[in-house]
């Protein structure tokens, strides 16, 4: 077991949560029990003051979470100085935009943006390493096994300006995808509720549930891969959220019987075509700061052309 002090947390993803979900997605090893003790006894404060365990998080909200006994399995900062210094060096290349108040990166597929829940190093706690400077903070989020645009504020003027633009609809973000089938020319929006799943090892995972968050993705075809009827087939997407949902493309796509290709979690089938990745990519994001507007791109991977070219069968 292991102590760990106070922390203050800004909600971003986790806006519309429950605080005693979020605390317990948080506090892993942590009884319950103690969790709602932590609460009621007013250890725990949103923006400086007490709140119910029912209280629903909002985004920039300032979550304090007191000192307390976790496992030794959650260790954000266990990564050795060598792996800090390669991630550094990945995100430094990886760089689409900097100035003195936000950076923005082309996150590769396969790192998460923060450590936790087993994950050692992300990349927040590699860019606050790599320059000894803790105002690095997410204005958002991507799912771990995603690629491509991820803001990050240098400052908390920055973040709350940031914060405040994804709220108020004022960002704009488009996603490349590639699912499996024929993509029907009739589905161009997907309006599903999405509730969040607790899970016992902190792994995020969601559902089509009426009970749940409501969530819209509309969709368009870029071009399809394949015989719409052969086992080949399958279709680039773009992909534009207009609500901000934990895992709510790669859902809403499940949900209409056309997986993303290499979704682990909500593409379990056999009959899935096969991919070294998540064929998910965060493209473009455009967002209005100080009354000007900023587009942002990130590169398409080359596995993305590596699949439609080559088109794989389906596994048997």
């Amino acid at each position: 077991m292991t102590t760990r002090g106070v922390e203050i947390v800004e909600v971003d993803a986790e806006h519309g949560s429950r605080l005693d979900n979020f605390l317990l997605g948080r506090l892993k090893g942590v009884p319950r029990s103690r969790v709602y003790r932590m609460v009621r006894r007013g250890e725990v404060r949103v923006n400086g003051g007490r709140a119910t365990p029912h209280y629903r998080l909002r985004r920039g909200d300032a979550v304090r979470v007191p000192p307390h006994r976790g496992s030794e399995q959650v260790r954000p900062h266990a990564a050795s100085a060598k792996a800090v210094d390669a991630l550094a060096q990945t995100l430094r290349d990886r760089t689409v935009y900097e100035d003195a108040h936000l950076l923005v990166l082309d996150k590769p597929s396969g790192v998460a943006v923060h450590g936790g829940s087993g994950v050692a190093l992300g990349v927040i706690e590699a860019l606050r390493r790599m320059d000894g400077d803790e105002g690095y903070a997410l204005a958002h989020r991507l799912d771990r096994d995603t690629s491509g645009c991820l803001i990050v504020a240098k400052n908390r003027r920055t973040l709350l300006e940031l914060h405040a633009a994804f709220r108020t609809g004022q960002v704009r973000k488009r996603y490349d995808a590639i699912v499996a089938g024929h993509w029907p020319p009739d589905i161009r929006r997907v309006e599903k509720p999405l509730l969040r799943l607790p899970t016992t090892s902190g792994e995020r995972r969601v559902r089509v549930d009426p009970r749940g968050e409501a969530a819209r993705t509309d969709f368009k075809v870029v071009r399809h891969l394949g015989r719409p009827d052969g086992d080949q087939a399958a279709t680039w997407l773009a992909a534009f959220p207009r609500t901000g949902r934990t895992h709510q493309i790669r859902v809403h796509a499940a949900a209409t019987s056309h997986p993303i290709v290499g979704d682990q979690k909500y593409a379990p089938s056999d009959d899935a075509p096969r991919a070294p990745r998540l064929l998910l990519h965060a493209t473009t994001l455009t967002v209005r700061l100080e009354d000007t507007r900023r587009r942002f791109e990130a590169a398409i991977p080359p596995a993305f052309e590596a699949f439609a070219s080559a088109k794989p069968k389906a596994a048997r």
